[in-house]
């Protein structure tokens, strides 16, 4: 009798044992995965996958915001800064150009071209996002932008819009009365070209004559008036270096346009693509060329067109036009090669310096002598 209790309190003991311990695993991953939800930066102890790092990317910084604040961060594509820096860049060149010999860029007017470049590509996708919302939800890349998907009303868009364009006002007015006047002729283009794929095949060409409008800007800004011999060149290449990244985004929504009706050139252009693009890419390295011979520029310079040259070359090249992820990391390796050119600038003007000592020290051993 007393062995039979002994055996049955035995099993009971090693059940409510097997059940604590089931108990305890459970619990245990539980609290794993309770950790991981929370994010939580320790990495493991010994070997294994690491939990993602904190991360400072621009997408991960509009995530990290006040939740009434992201959607007004995304109108401004705040969460995608490349397109900043393809309206950026060639403001800097233009100022870099500018520069006098063996001296670096102007620093302020850099910062300052920087905050108008921020303000105006929010401002033009702005209206961008207004005119095409309609267009926007029938696309898939673009219908959760914040007016399509419904985060933001016409309204609000209207009182945000004018809000951007009043800062880029009040960054305007710190140049002087010829760039005033310069920048604000642009603003025409920056209402009408979002308007153009609706028109025109070649709405790229009207997003570079905007886009590039920093080129004859950061010069004026600079010296007080732009010099066309310069200018000119330098506008030119940058609406030809429009045309080749700008067509290779649109290459990522090419059927959707065609089925809503909207224009490209990369519908214009079809299995045609790289032939356009490289011809595009002859006519940005000679026009730049050109730039350099007008403004006396030296190696460092010209051997920064030859790196940007082999980077359209490789782009052009290995660019497929049928994967839409190929077409955005392409579409996006152009800020690298923008930094390419900037930096050839900013050396090829710092060579003018130690060139011209060069010159001096000849001329004055021959006076010597």
């Amino acid at each position: 009798m007393l062995g039979a209790q002994g055996a049955a309190l035995a099993r009971g003991l090693r059940g409510l044992t097997h059940s604590w311990r089931r108990d305890s695993r459970a619990l245990a991953l539980v609290r794993a995965a309770g950790a991981a939800r929370a994010g939580h930066g320790q990495p493991p102890a010994g070997p294994g996958p690491r939990r993602r790092r904190l991360s400072l990317s621009a997408a991960a910084v509009v995530d990290s915001a006040p939740r009434p604040l992201q959607p007004y961060l995304r109108l401004m594509r705040l969460d995608k800064p490349v397109g900043t820096w393809l309206l950026y860049l060639p403001c800097t060149w233009s100022i870099g150009l500018a520069a006098e010999p063996g001296c670096f860029p102007d620093w302020y007017m850099l910062s300052l071209f920087g905050t108008g470049a921020v303000l105006m590509r929010g401002a033009g996708c702005t209206i961008n996002d207004m005119w095409d919302r309609d267009y926007d939800k029938k696309v898939i890349r673009t219908a959760n932008r914040p007016i399509a998907a419904g985060d933001i009303s016409i309204f609000r868009s209207f009182l945000f819009l004018g809000g951007q364009l009043t800062l880029a006002l009040g960054v305007l007015l710190c140049l002087n009365y010829y760039s005033i006047a310069l920048g604000a002729a642009s603003l025409l283009l920056v209402i009408t070209y979002p308007l153009m794929k609706r028109i025109t095949y070649w709405p790229q060409l009207a997003l570079g004559l905007t886009f590039n409008w920093g080129a004859l800007l950061g010069w004026s800004a600079i010296k007080g008036s732009c010099d066309p011999s310069v200018c000119l060149p330098l506008y030119f290449s940058g609406i030809m270096w429009t045309l080749i990244y700008d067509t290779i985004y649109a290459h990522q929504d090419k059927r959707d346009d065609a089925l809503i009706g909207l224009k490209s050139t990369a519908l214009r252009f079809h299995e045609n693509t790289k032939r356009w693009l490289s011809g595009f890419s002859v006519a940005m390295l000679g026009a730049l060329s050109l730039v350099g011979a007008n403004s006396g520029q030296t190696a460092p310079y010209y051997t920064a067109l030859a790196a940007v040259g082999a980077h359209l070359a490789h782009q052009i090249y290995t660019l497929d036009i049928h994967r839409p992820e190929d077409c955005w990391d392409k579409f996006t390796s152009n800020r690298t090669l923008g930094l390419i050119v900037l930096l050839g600038i900013v050396l090829g003007n710092l060579w003018k310096e130690k060139k011209t000592d060069e010159v001096k020290k000849s001329i004055d051993s021959r006076i010597e002598n």
